[in-house]
């Protein structure tokens, strides 16, 4: 069932995200303009050479998107998502999203989230662009 009202707990959202609950992330962290979100990489999530599948990742990020740009208050959906590859994470890792909001106006936003691995290094970075509805 489509939603129309806005959520105020971005746990709550993250709960009711059938891919974050599937895929197990949790929200670490939420405050207005940021969160951080986190998942272990099990082996049902990687691809042909044994690494994290991008999909996977970009999953990641984009509930990390979502829990930033409608941290505000604002229902917010994705109008754009751009990611950048930058290193491989491999099963029984834990991977952390951490989103903030760049610029916020009235009716647009946009937010990066930086995915880390466990040594915090730089796995994948994401610029988002967000519509606030309302």
């Amino acid at each position: 069932m489509y939603r129309e009202e806005p959520y105020s707990d971005m746990k709550e959202l993250v709960k009711n995200d059938m891919m974050a609950q599937n895929y197990g992330m949790e929200l670490v962290e939420s405050k207005p303009g940021s969160c951080r979100v986190r998942m272990k990489v099990r082996k049902d999530m990687l691809n042909a050479y044994g690494a994290t599948h991008g999909a996977v990742i970009y999953a990641l990020a984009d509930v990390a998107f979502a829990a930033t740009c409608n941290s505000g208050g604002a229902k917010s959906v994705a109008l754009a998502m751009n990611i950048n590859y930058r290193r491989p994470a491999h099963e029984g890792e834990v991977l952390t999203a951490e989103g903030y909001e760049e610029s916020a106006g009235k009716t647009t936003a946009v937010c990066r989230i930086k995915v880390t691995n466990g040594e915090g290094k730089l796995v994948a970075v994401a610029d988002g662009l967000a519509y606030r509805q309302g």
